[in-house]
């Protein structure tokens, strides 16, 4: 059970941040991991964030791989989702409002977008340790 609860939260550690990179740094360009500086060390900064979370994705498969067949869709999930929610969560918290080497969207509604990242984030949270809490059917 530990293994692949691991596993499932790593992969979606992975995940998330695959899907941030790709939605928020590519495609709507809203920001990079590193915004102040030129942007060829945004685009660097932007590719070791995605190597890394690459690396969460390859560990984390090596994990499910390895983690017991038996664990319940339920568990599998709300480890899926709490990887997510803390992800984003701690992401969140410390670039966006401690560090503010980014923002979601800069912009006059930066902190708009910024607490409903963490609120988005928090949700997932609670979705996941919810379904964690549930009893397997048996």
């Amino acid at each position: 059970m530990k293994t692949t609860c691991i596993g499932a939260f790593l992969f979606e550690v992975g995940m998330i941040g695959m899907l941030d990179g790709i939605v928020f740094h590519q495609i709507l360009q809203w920001h990079s991991v590193n915004m102040h500086t030129d942007r060829f060390h945004q685009i660097m900064s932007d590719g070791l964030f995605h190597l890394i979370v690459t690396l969460f994705i390859f560990i984390s498969g090596v994990l499910l791989w390895k983690g017991d067949p038996k664990v319940g869709a339920s568990k599998f999930w709300g480890c899926f989702l709490v990887g997510a929610g803390v992800f984003n969560l701690i992401e969140g918290i410390t670039n966006h409002h401690i560090l503010q080497v980014h923002h979601v969207k800069p912009g006059p509604s930066q902190p708009l977008y910024d607490i409903s990242y963490d609120l988005f984030a928090l949700l997932l949270v609670v979705i996941g340790w919810i379904l964690l809490r549930r009893k397997s059917a048996a």
